[in-house]
């Protein structure tokens, strides 16, 4: 992760690390040596300032970067907005893909998981820092849309059995994407709620057998790929 960072070119503030990972670590020791504050910690301090069972030996601080909201969406072709997610693999993983996808951003809503959220950044594996990160309610970013030309797209769960993916509204066909739009993922278990209303069209993916509805995370990325697929 400290290499996706330093890729991204992200500045490393400060950096803790054990001895026996400063030794495997040329990216810990060349930050030493350009002046980074490089702190020496032992495995009991290491395990008590990470979040996960096994820790790297390896933890570093970076400023949180957060987008203005207008400006994510000037950019836009495609936008990805998770609307109020909770489950912080469930955004990393999106996060992922909407850079694999080629999306130009991400809106995190108010109401859900922090960007920054440590799980929310492994999941990510680095996109995170490549993708222009912003966080906005439902009204903040219908109006962000609308300012921008944006057309706002609803991922919902209750898909057409063997049909493509479709939509409904009148600003999209059958099989059809704008230029210029922003798909909204809603909450694992509330959907897309309030959002809704900020939508202009609303998408469905069709399922076989007896599912209901997919993860967030894997309902997105279809979307994310059809999206994709379709501008291009």
């Amino acid at each position: 992760m400290l290499d996706e960072a330093l890729r991204a070119g992200l500045p490393i503030e400060a950096l803790y690390v054990t001895e026996i990972a400063y030794a495997a670590c040329p990216a810990a020791r060349e930050l030493d040596e350009r002046g980074t504050p490089t702190f020496a910690i032992d495995d009991r301090t290491a395990a008590a300032l990470s979040d996960v069972e096994t820790p790297s030996g390896i933890l570093s601080v970076t400023p949180m970067r957060r987008d203005d909201l207008r400006t994510v969406m000037m950019r836009a072709g495609l936008v990805l907005v998770l609307a109020d997610l909770n489950d912080p693999g469930n955004a990393g993983t999106l996060v992922r893909s909407a850079e694999a996808f080629g999306a130009s951003g991400v809106l995190f809503g108010r109401s859900g998981v922090d960007p920054y959220h440590p799980k929310v950044v492994r999941a990510a594996m680095g996109s995170l820092f490549r993708l222009p990160i912003g966080v906005a309610d439902a009204d903040e970013m219908a109006d962000a849309a609308s300012a921008a030309g944006v057309a706002v797209v609803g991922l919902t769960a209750q898909g057409s059995v063997m049909k493509p993916l479709t939509a409904q509204g009148s600003v999209m066909k059958p099989g059809v994407w704008p230029e210029r739009c922003a798909l909204v993922v809603g909450n694992e278990r509330h959907g897309l709620g309030d959002w809704a209303a900020a939508c202009s069209s609303l998408i469905e993916i069709p399922m076989k057998g007896s599912v209901e509805s997919l993860n967030a995370a894997v309902a997105g990325s279809i979307a994310l790929y059809e999206a994709a697929f379709k501008r291009l």
